[in-house]
C-alpha cells in the first residue's frame, strides 16, 4: 500500500488523508481487477430460471451482495463488492425489484441493480391472438405473479367492462373485451398485477386508435366497436397487411348487398379450441354444422363481437376499405399467402387451384 500511495503522490494526486487514502484503495483494486476478468464476466451458474431480486430501501452494498450469494445468482459477495466499488456502482444500487439471472455475470448484475440496465417484463400482444392465446402466453412468462386464468376472468364475457371504454367505443353490455388488446410490445413493471396488463393494454388501445378514427368509424354509420370485429375477421383473413384494405372492401360490399360475409375465421372462433388448435382448418361440414352466432356462414352481417385483437393497419383498413367491386377472394396457389379478388361467383371458381 505504501508502493501505491507513492506512487499517487508523485502523479499528483492531492486531497485530505481520507480522499487520498481512498483514491489509493480504488486504484489497487483496480489493478487487482484487472487479472480476474474472466470471472467477473463469467456467469455463476450455466443453468438457471429468472429469479424477482429485491433491493431494499437503505440497503447497503455489502448486504445486497450477501443477498446475490443467497439468491444464488453471483458466488463470490468480495469479488462484487470490489467491481462495485471500482465502477462507482455500490453509490448508485437502487432500491426496487429485478429480474435476474445466475446466468449473467457480475458486470451485468452490477449494471442492472445501478438502473444502467433497467430491469422490466417484456411482453408482446400479437395481432391476431384471441384472449385464450393472450392467456397462454402470460402463463409462459415466469415473471408474471398472476395466471391467464386471472387474467381471463377479468377481460372475458361477464367480468365488468371499464365504463369509459365501452361508452366510447360502444361496446354491448356482457361483452367481452376481445379485440381490444392493441398489438404491441409492452415493458412492464415487475410488480404488475392482472388488472394492471389489462388497464395498460386498454390504455394503449384507445391511445393508438384515438378519437379521430373513432369519429371517422361513427361517420360510416360504424360504432368504434362494430369496425374493431371487422378489422379481427381482416386480420385473420390477410397474411399480408398490404391486403387489408382490399379484403375490407370485400366485406363492406358484402354487409352493403345483405350478403352474409362467409368468413373462415368466424368458424374457426365459433369452435373455441375443441379440435386442439384455436385456428385450426375447418371443413366444408363446418360452415353449416357448426351453429354458432359467430359463425358467419349461417348469420347474416358481422358476428356478436371481435374475434382476435386487429392491428392498427386492419382497424384502419375497416373504417377506410378500397373501394371496388369485389365480392370474393382466395388464396393463391403460389405459395406467396396473398390473394385473388373477384366480382362473380363464376369468376371466383375459375381462380381455385
Amino acid at each position: 500500500m505504501l508502493l501505491v500511495l507513492t506512487l499517487l503522490a508523485v502523479l499528483g494526486w492531492v486531497g485530505s488523508d481520507g480522499q487520498f487514502l481512498d483514491q489509493a484503495q480504488t486504484a489497487l483494486l483496480r489493478v487487482q481487477l484487472r487479472s480476474r476478468q474472466t470471472e467477473l464476466q463469467a456467469p455463476f451458474s450455466n443453468e438457471g430460471t429468472p429469479t424477482r431480486f429485491s433491493i431494499e430501501s437503505g440497503a447497503t452494498a455489502k448486504q445486497i451482495a450477501v443477498d446475490l450469494v443467497e439468491s444464488e445468482l453471483i458466488g463470490d459477495a468480495g469479488l462484487f463488492l470490489d467491481y462495485a466499488r471500482v465502477e462507482g456502482y455500490d453509490r448508485q444500487f437502487q432500491a426496487g425489484d429485478y429480474i435476474l439471472d445466475a446466468r449473467q455475470s457480475i458486470i451485468e448484475i452490477s449494471e442492472m441493480l445501478a438502473g444502467s440496465i433497467r430491469s422490466y417484463i417484456p411482453f408482446r400482444s400479437p395481432a391476431g391472438a384471441r384472449l385464450e392465446e393472450l392467456a397462454e402466453l402470460i402463463d409462459s412468462i415466469d415473471e408474471f405473479e398472476f395466471s391467464g386464468a386471472d387474467f381471463l376472468a377479468l377481460v372475458d364475457q361477464g367480468a365488468d367492462l371499464p365504463v369509459d371504454l365501452a361508452a366510447w367505443a360502444g361496446i354491448p353490455a356482457g361483452a367481452s373485451l376481445e379485440g381490444y388488446f392493441y398489438p404491441d410490445s409492452y415493458q412492464l413493471p415487475l410488480t404488475i398485477s392482472a388488472e394492471g396488463l389489462r388497464d395498460i393494454l386498454l390504455r394503449t388501445f384507445r391511445g393508438g386508435v384515438g378519437d379521430n378514427l373513432r369519429n371517422a368509424a361513427l361517420e360510416r354509420d360504424l360504432t368504434l366497436h362494430q369496425a374493431v370485429i371487422l378489422a379481427s375477421i381482416v386480420e385473420r383473413e390477410a397474411v399480408l397487411w398490404q391486403e387489408h384494405k382490399e379484403i375490407a372492401g370485400v366485406y363492406h360490399n358484402r354487409l352493403a348487398t345483405g350478403m352474409r360475409l362467409e368468413a373462415d375465421p368466424t368458424v374457426q372462433y365459433a369452435l373455441h379450441g375443441e379440435r386442439g388448435d384455436w385456428w385450426v382448418k375447418i371443413t366444408q361440414d363446418d360452415y353449416r354444422q357448426v351453429v354458432s352466432p359467430y359463425n358467419t356462414y349461417l348469420v347474416e352481417g358481422l358476428p356478436p363481437g371481435p374475434i382476435a385483437s386487429p392491428s392498427l393497419s386492419a382497424i384502419l383498413a375497416a373504417i377506410y376499405p378500397a373501394e371496388s367491386d369485389y365480392f370474393f377472394f382466395r388464396a393463391t396457389c403460389d405459395g406467396s399467402y396473398t390473394h385473388l379478388f373477384a366480382v362473380s361467383f363464376e369468376e371466383h371458381m375459375a381462380n381455385a387451384c
